[in-house]
């Protein structure tokens, strides 16, 4: 199948709009990435600084806490600063939901996704819960036009990434803190495996466990602080040269720029192109891809050495991207904002939902389809296959949520036969269409729209 613009929408976009133009050929969907970033403007989210002083607030009311003797007054500020978090959280969700549903670009808002899932990283503390949302403004989004190294480099050094794989303690075998200390921490691998398994290189990728271990001591030292933020602590840093790959880092006494070259080289490494391309193709196309896909995708990374405009263009060119077939599952979050995104409401109407109805209409039901709003089960982030949303709890709480929601989000639902056409274009099937016509009420038409195979699919 030739291009088509409502398939781009669904496909590679945020889904049909009723008031929202949609892209007339593939460089349209391109050219929406090099323009200014609209959304994070109209709808902004903090950066990790604001979190990183709540933060450093909270482990300064601990510390006095262990020699207080008014231990109930610095729980309940504690407990305070929490609730404040967690109300930011769901503030955030309700931004991100807004760029999608009001996005004229729409490929910009799937790649932040997309890359936010390759290079997953959370907070584990009450205080940094929601942590991946700054993240991803500093780190992801940024970047999603350019270089694939410096989406490594900015990920890879970013608190919340560091924080996650708890490489803020790794500490260098002979490092000056190891000797200084009768009780070192150790050297910590996670960031270092995560970096080839999932990162770089791919599970299956040309590295062995020496490389493991040599590109672990090479990053110690990488590091934060709630104060400063990234911080490079040379003390914990493995002194000397380590090899990874056959290549050899470092420096005695280390530094960071070592680390930053071995990110470099793992950045334009032929396997690594082979994964992303691969992980971008099953995102956007198709759990089994066409090889030849695949390989169009991959030859641009290494021909272009990773430049992720070269890249994007290279998925939307190829003919195998634009089959008719809507195939994909949409996961939970691209199910809710594309319903949303259908339906059309004013900014006004979610700018005014408190937190408590913003997790009651979507952080709630997120969870109960199997997607826990930006907390996956691990550092490999949201599993791509169909198979994994078509649950029956998933898909029972989809049909709930679709015929009870849209009435919140938009009183004045639409007509149900202009809604079929909003929300579906040409991939409404005449089931569907009847379907909607002779439903009882307008709600049950709409739900019925949204609970569609052809709705939840792309």
């Amino acid at each position: 199948m030739s291009f088509s613009p409502e398939l781009a929408e669904i496909r590679f976009g945020c889904g049909l709009s009723p008031v929202i133009a949609k892209p007339i050929d593939p460089d349209a969907v391109l050219q929406g990435l090099s323009g200014p970033d609209d959304m994070a403007r109209r709808f902004p989210i903090d950066g990790f600084s604001t979190l990183a002083t709540r933060a450093a607030e909270v482990a300064k009311l601990q510390r006095r806490k262990r020699n207080s003797d008014n231990k109930t007054e610095i729980r309940d500020k504690i407990k305070t600063y929490r609730r404040e978090g967690k109300k930011e959280g769901a503030m955030w969700f309700a931004q991100s939901l807004q760029r999608w549903i009001h996005t004229e670009h729409g490929f910009r808002e799937r790649l932040v996704a997309f890359w936010a899932d390759h290079f997953t990283a959370f907070g584990k503390n009450p205080i940094l819960r929601f942590a991946t949302g700054p993240y991803v403004e500093e780190a992801i989004r940024p970047n999603i036009s350019g270089s694939f190294a410096n989406m490594l480099i900015a990920t890879t050094t970013h608190p919340v990434m560091l924080h996650y794989l708890d490489q803020g303690g790794s500490i260098g075998p002979d490092s000056r803190a190891a000797k200084r200390s009768k009780k070192p921490k150790g050297l910590n691998e996670n960031l270092a495996r995560e970096l080839l398994e999932l990162h770089t290189l791919g599970v299956d990728g040309p590295y062995g466990q020496n490389d493991v271990r040599q590109l672990a001591e090479l990053l110690t030292g990488l590091s934060f602080s709630n104060k400063a933020g990234f911080r490079f602590r040379m003390k914990f840093a493995e002194p000397g040269q380590e090899t990874v790959l056959g290549k050899t880092y470092g420096n005695d006494p280390a530094t960071l720029e070592p680390i930053l070259q071995a990110l470099r080289d793992l950045a334009v490494h032929p396997a690594t192109a082979r994964h992303v391309a691969r992980k971008l193709a099953v995102h956007f196309v198709s759990d089994t891809p066409d090889p030849a896909l695949v390989r169009h995708i991959a030859g641009r990374f290494i021909d272009t050495g990773g430049d992720l405009h070269a890249v994007n263009q290279a998925l939307l060119e190829h003919p195998s991207s634009w089959g008719a077939q809507l195939g994909n599952v949409k996961p939970p979050a691209d199910f809710i904002a594309s319903a949303a995104r259908a339906l059309a409401p004013g900014t006004d109407r979610i700018a005014t939902l408190d937190p408590r109805a913003i997790r009651l209409l979507f952080l709630g039901p997120l969870t109960m389809m199997g997607q826990p709003w930006q907390h996956p089960n691990g550092p490999d982030g949201w599993d791509e296959t169909d198979a994994a949303w078509i649950t029956p709890q998933g898909v029972s709480t989809r049909l709930r949520w679709a015929l009870s929601v849209p009435q919140k989000l938009r009183p004045d639902l639409p007509d149900p036969g202009s809604f079929v056409t909003a929300a579906l274009g040409p991939f409404a099937p005449r089931s569907v269409q009847a379907a909607a016509r002779f439903a009882e009420s307008r709600s049950d038409a709409i739900g019925l729209v949204l609970a569609a195979p052809a709705f939840q699919r792309r």
